[in-house]
């Protein structure tokens, strides 16, 4: 029985571990061939290493797929147009991007080096950016010459990006930045049979599970479900990725372990109107009561903070 992505080409960024790897493995095994692209660097971008995405490689091949190791760095230009000419180049086209690649600089805001700031909104937003544009031209050209082009982005948001964490001031800037990207991409790409989405993950992976060990999280117990499971979250990816999802676009979603939800993002809330200006000296009242009547901000669960949250 053929896989839902049978015969499409896909690049998964930072494919070598995590949750990378294991997108890149379901697509295999829904008969996806894959672009295996990992710098192999350590969680904080330093070092590199080509032996992650070649033992990923490896396993595709063993399934029967095709695949191709590619050490590219995405947030470089050419390094981006590169990923993207060698999977047409190897291949013959291109179906999905899975923009994943990622790095952790966690500091509070007060002792964060402007390094530290650059270096991770240059992996995620600039690092999102790079592949997607590079792909876009070459499906909007296909779309051109009459084509009829049926192709994917998916992009990885976080909840700490959309929903806030401490320490976090760089990364849920950059993951609150590609939520955004991908609303815009959406709108922008439609024209070219090409749809965006974006995950918000929650799996325990290199860069997570320090943070969970901090706060006392339970540790899996063996042949049990495992919702922390970096492999829980491939499923989704995988489907927004095959002819199926055809009719989805713009939309971020909340996965971990066998729950999804759609984030609803910014929306108006309650209002305080008239036909004038308002004088600085009258909001006082207002502001407080429209503070007062909205929906708390919602917690890393995506919930409503209860008030001893915050």
């Amino acid at each position: 029985m053929d896989g839902i992505c049978e015969g499409r080409v896909v690049i998964v960024t930072g494919a070598g571990r995590g949750i990378g790897r294991e997108h890149a493995l379901e697509f295999a095994r829904q008969g996806a061939d894959v672009v295996v692209n990992d710098l192999g660097a350590e969680v904080d971008g330093t070092g590199a290493s080509m032996g992650p995405a070649q033992d990923v490689a490896a396993e595709i091949r063993a399934m029967g797929r095709r695949a191709l190791v590619n050490g590219d760095d995405v947030s470089d230009e050419q390094g981006a147009k590169g990923l993207v000419t060698a999977a047409i180049e190897e291949f013959g086209h291109l179906d999905v991007l899975v923009n994943n690649a990622g790095i952790l600089r966690d500091r509070m805001l007060v002792n964060m080096t402007f390094e530290e700031w650059d270096a991770v909104i240059r992996v995620h937003l600039r690092g999102t950016f790079g592949p997607s544009h590079f792909a876009a031209e070459y499906w909007r050209e296909l779309s051109k010459r009459g084509d009829d082009v049926d192709a994917r982005i998916i992009n990885t948001s976080s909840p700490s990006g959309i929903y806030g964490n401490i320490g976090q001031a760089n990364y849920g800037a950059a993951k609150a930045g590609i939520a955004s990207f991908t609303i815009i991409a959406a709108m922008e790409l439609a024209r070219y049979g090409v749809t965006v989405n974006a995950i918000s993950p929650a799996a325990a992976t290199r860069m997570t599970i320090p943070l969970r060990a901090r706060r006392g999280g339970p540790e899996p117990v063996a042949d049990e479900f495992d919702p922390s499971a970096p492999d829980n979250i491939s499923p989704l990816v995988v489907w927004l990725g095959s002819v199926e999802s055809r009719a989805v676009s713009g939309r971020v979603f909340n996965v971990r372990g066998g729950r999804i939800s759609v984030a609803e993002g910014w929306r108006a809330g309650p209002v305080a109107s008239r036909e004038s200006r308002w004088d600085p000296a009258e909001l006082g009242e207002v502001v407080p009561a429209l503070v007062a009547a909205a929906q708390a901000n919602a917690n890393m669960a995506g919930v409503p903070s209860a008030p001893d949250e915050g």
